[in-house]
This record gives C-alpha cells, structure tokens and sequence, in this order.
C-alpha cells in the first residue's frame, strides 16, 4: 500500500502530528492519503473540488445521470476561477512507508499517524490536469460547485468533497 501527502511545499523533511482546529476533540495527527483516493489532492491546496466516482450501490439512473455521456468512471470538477491556478500549479507528493499509520476513514482513503514520520520520498508535480486525464478521470470545469453538490448529495455515488468553504 502506498501513502501520501500533497502540499506546495518542497522541502518537508519531517511531518508533526498536528491538532486541527475543526477536530479538537482528537488527538494531534499526520494525515495522508491512499493511492486510489490521492488523484483528488492533485491540485493547490485551497482550491475547492467535488470528485465523484460509483461504489457497488450506485443505481443505474446515477451512473447515467453523472458519468451517462463519458466512458469513465471518475469525474473531479472545479470552479472556472481556479482553471488556470490549477493549470498552472506545481505541488509536490510525498510518499510515506504505512506502518506507522492507521486507516482513519475508508470511503475517504485517509490514513493517519499520532507519530511524527519522515517521507520516504517526495516528487515534484506539474501538468496536473494532463496526469489526471491519462488516470482516466474527467475534469469537469464549472462557474459553481453548487448545484454539483447538490444533486450529489441526493444520489448514490461515492464522493468528497475537498475545501468547499473556498467555493463561490
């Protein structure tokens, strides 16, 4: 299994476990991402994304609904006012060993360490769009997140979404 984490920094040496303000009733935590799950950090941190993809109870009239016109089976969608941030940005990924970490939440991919840890390596990003098309996944660029979310929450496909209070 392999672990990451995104950031727009390139020169962590060291990741500290660190309190969220949002989850103050747990403890201090390194958190990283599963390979699956790690297409959805591959932007600037603050821009806000919906992703979507089918899980086994996705019904036929969803399927249709979100990915009916298009042969994959992933779709990530961000707002028109990022598009060129995130065409533009670099970001860079670091690879973690998973022992020390422990699945925190499965349908997010989410794996976290109470321990402080050191990257295994890290590789700088660019042409962030063009990698996640040749993944198959479809980016969708739209004036508002919104009526996404909307129709997305009512629906039975698997989803996250990532820095929405950054939406407009």
């Amino acid at each position: 299994m392999k672990l990451y984490h995104f950031s727009e920094q390139p020169d962590i040496r060291t990741f500290v476990p660190r309190q969220l303000d949002y989850r103050r009733t747990e403890p201090a935590m390194v958190w990283t991402i599963d390979e699956f799950h790690a297409p959805h950090y591959y932007f600037p941190r603050d821009c806000p994304r919906v992703c979507i993809w089918p899980v086994e109870d996705t019904n036929e009239a969803d399927i249709q609904r979100f990915f009916g016109q298009s042969e994959t089976r992933r779709m990530i969608a961000i707002e028109s006012r990022w598009f060129e941030r995130v065409n533009r940005a670099s970001i860079y990924r670091y690879e973690f060993a998973p022992d020390p970490f422990s699945l925190y939440t499965a349908n997010a991919g989410y794996y976290t360490s109470t321990s402080t840890v050191q990257p295994v390596s890290v590789e700088r990003m660019d042409d962030l769009l063009h990698r996640l098309t040749c993944l198959g996944i479809e980016i969708r660029v739209t004036p508002s997140l919104f009526p996404l979310r909307d129709a997305i929450l009512s629906s039975t496909v698997q989803f996250s979404m990532i820095r929405m209070k950054n939406a407009q």
